[in-house]
């Protein structure tokens, strides 16, 4: 017994490098991360994700935000209840007159909140904070989220890095393929060509 304990840790620790080196090499490199962040047209620091207690990411709305800021949409798996997250740059302002939700033309109501601005208007709600030159936003309509819920979203909000990107990013196979067009010269300034026998 003595000596298989001895070489229980020697037998089991080619397991466990090959365990932490087989991890990373799933995960494609930097390189092929942000050539598919910029198919999906959004600034690779703007790429945030999030999380909050009985919502999960929907897939299909991870896009592109304004420019090149990024969105993606929370769905409570019981009730249905949507918030929508979004990076952008700019800075935290009280005076802007919109909220995440769309919610514009009522009067928005601004407080701190540790570090943190919650403004809410009869029909929306959002908690925004500031970072590095963005903002990081997470609103519902008023009957969708409740505070507590996008105040715990906003504090879990993150960069996505490595394997969430990979699992959120649309595939470089996604990528539209540039249009080819027959009448387009191969040399010169690139005008379109008549074919023969064509006239005006």
């Amino acid at each position: 017994m003595t000596l298989l304990r001895r070489r229980l840790p020697l037998l089991l620790a080619p397991l466990v490098l090959v365990a932490c080196g087989s991890e990373p090499a799933d995960v494609p490199d930097q390189g092929e991360l942000d050539r598919r962040i910029e198919i999906m047209g959004s600034a690779p620091d703007l790429v945030y994700l999030t999380e909050a207690e009985g919502y999960t990411l929907a897939r299909q709305s991870v896009g592109v935000y304004g420019a090149e800021g990024f969105s993606a949409s929370y769905v409570a798996q019981e009730s249905g209840a949507v918030f929508q997250l979004t990076v952008d740059h700019g800075d935290l302002d009280c005076a802007d007159p919109a909220l995440v939700d769309g919610s514009s033309g009522a009067e928005v109501t601004c407080e701190e909140d540790g570090g943190l601005l919650y403004r809410s208007t009869p029909d929306g709600h959002e908690y925004a904070r500031a970072e590095d030159g963005h903002v990081v936003r997470v609103g519902s309509a008023r009957d969708e989220a409740t505070r507590e819920t996008l105040r715990q979203a906003a504090d879990a909000a993150h960069r996505a890095q490595g394997a969430e990107l990979d699992e959120i990013l649309p595939p470089l196979s996604d990528a539209p393929a540039p249009v080819e067009r027959g009448d387009l010269p191969e040399h010169g300034d690139g005008a379109p060509q008549d074919p023969p026998g064509v006239s005006g």
